[in-house]
């Protein structure tokens, strides 16, 4: 199978970047490391994707704040890491209980440090029409699919995508067949767990072939792991990528929920392709790390094609967190809603960039985007920037953001009908983030992020059950 990649001219490097060129060279170093715990045999597909993906991020460097996507995000954090690649790491029953989905019972696949662990995952409940494993179990039919699917994105220059493409260690698949109704959600939890200050890179595939209805719930989070050598859990990496493909007449619910340890360092990469008459309803999660980015690409390939986007962040201390999506829609009749919150405290850091774009051939188009912001403390910052790019003449097609603290008013008006002032700003923040949450079709994981909303506990922590 040949691999298409562009003949576009990659970026210019120049002395000033030799920090971040060099750092990336470690990466990929540790990336090669990783690509030997493969579980299924290295077959000349595999190898190609390594070998363009490698060859695209080593002629670049890291991201720095002189990159437009990046220039309120600053990584000099992790060029601080001198990191590991992540091993394969036993874990037991007890290090995943606290983030068990009573809903997902019996339909669970764990990945731990970028590996499929069938021993902690549970698929005894599994109905009928849906594949759940690893990239190397699906029969042989839909593997030659799979392959295709993740090929498709060798020509992604992106460093951190690249980055990922080099060196994957496995890739959890869930596939559900043709007109396969799954009422069950299917949890995907992904772990990190470091011994030492580690490089973790998980993939994962999403499929809903033509007319099937699936729900996934994709989260990612900080395994506790004892390190006799260490007061504090390691700081690690995680760069992760998700590839969801969704087909004609298909649904796909997607719940990508971050909740990674206060130290780590967080990039995700979700692709989103659709066909005709196709829906995807994603939500997007993010309360932990120290610093989080998200790169959310949504490509409708058909006409009468639905997207729904819903992003809550919910950041405090000195956090960053840095959402960028990108919806590009290329045929008529597309639909296309999205609403990012941001909750921001103390001295964290919120970024919002959002990009519709809606060419000629897309006409009839209807696309909003709206980005709300609430800043509860004077050191805390937001950059926001939603962008529509229309060619097309005849769509409707609005944007916005807004950026507010909580009003003096309302606290007082709630305060004086006998409500504690404690109380009566948590009832404010409950309010803010409740048209989000009512959209999460998970009733554990909609009340786990309810409590930690409103009570403004520390999100960096496991829940409690």
């Amino acid at each position: 199978m040949t691999v298409k990649t562009s003949s576009e001219p990659l970026l210019a490097v120049t002395d000033a970047d030799r920090p971040q060129v060099d750092y990336l060279k470690a990466l990929l170093r540790y990336a090669e490391e990783q690509r030997s715990h493969v579980r299924s045999e290295v077959t000349g597909w595999l190898q190609e994707l390594r070998q363009r993906s490698a060859y695209h991020a080593a002629q670049q460097r890291l991201p720095s704040r002189r990159d437009e996507d990046w220039r309120f995000t600053d990584l000099s954090a992790l060029l601080a890491l001198e990191l590991q690649p992540a091993r394969a790491m036993p874990l037991d029953l007890g290090a995943i209980a606290p983030w068990i989905l009573p809903e997902s019972q019996g339909c669970r696949l764990v990945v731990v440090n970028g590996r499929v662990d069938m021993l902690l995952s549970d698929l005894s409940a599994l109905p009928a029409g849906v594949q759940v494993g690893s990239l190397a179990d699906l029969p042989l039919e839909l593997n030659s699919a799979a392959i295709e699917y993740v090929a498709a994105r060798v020509g992604d220059r992106e460093v951190f995508a690249a980055l990922n493409a080099a060196g994957f260690p496995d890739i959890a698949t869930i596939w559900a067949e043709p007109d396969a109704q799954i009422e069950t959600p299917i949890h995907l939890l992904c772990l990190t767990a470091p011994t030492v200050p580690s490089f973790n890179q998980p993939r994962a595939l999403i499929v809903a072939e033509r007319g099937a209805s699936l729900t996934v719930v994709e989260q990612f989070t900080g395994a506790v792991v004892a390190c006799p050598d260490a007061d504090t859990p390691h700081p690690y990496l995680l760069n992760s990528v998700t590839d969801c493909v969704v087909q004609e007449n298909a649904r796909l619910r997607h719940i990508r929920y971050q909740r990674e340890a206060g130290n780590a360092l967080h990039v995700g990469r979700t692709g989103v392709s659709q066909a005709r008459a196709s829906t995807y309803s994603g939500y997007a999660l993010s309360l932990g790390a120290q610093l989080s980015r998200h790169n959310w690409e949504v490509e409708q390939g058909g006409e009468q094609t639905e997207s729904q986007l819903y992003g809550l962040t919910a950041i405090r201390g000195s956090q960053t967190a840095d959402t960028h999506s990108t919806m590009r829609l290329a045929y008529p009749y597309g639909d296309v809603d999205q609403l990012h919150k941001c909750i921001v405290d103390e001295r964290a850091h919120a970024v919002f960039n959002g990009k519709v774009l809606v060419p000629q051939a897309a006409q009839m188009t209807n696309a909003a985007q709206l980005n709300r912001n609430l800043l509860l403390s004077d050191k805390a910052r937001v950059n926001t920037k939603p962008e529509l790019q229309i060619t097309a003449d005849n769509v409707k097609c609005t944007h916005g953001a807004t950026v507010s603290q909580i009003e003096a008013d309302e606290l007082f008006y709630l305060q004086s009908r006998g409500i504690a002032a404690d109380q009566a700003r948590n009832l404010l923040l409950d309010a803010f983030a409740a048209e989000i949450l009512e959209q999460v079709p998970i009733a554990s994981l909609r009340g786990q992020l309810t409590q930690c909303i409103a009570c403004r506990t520390d999100v960096q922590t496991a829940p409690t059950t």
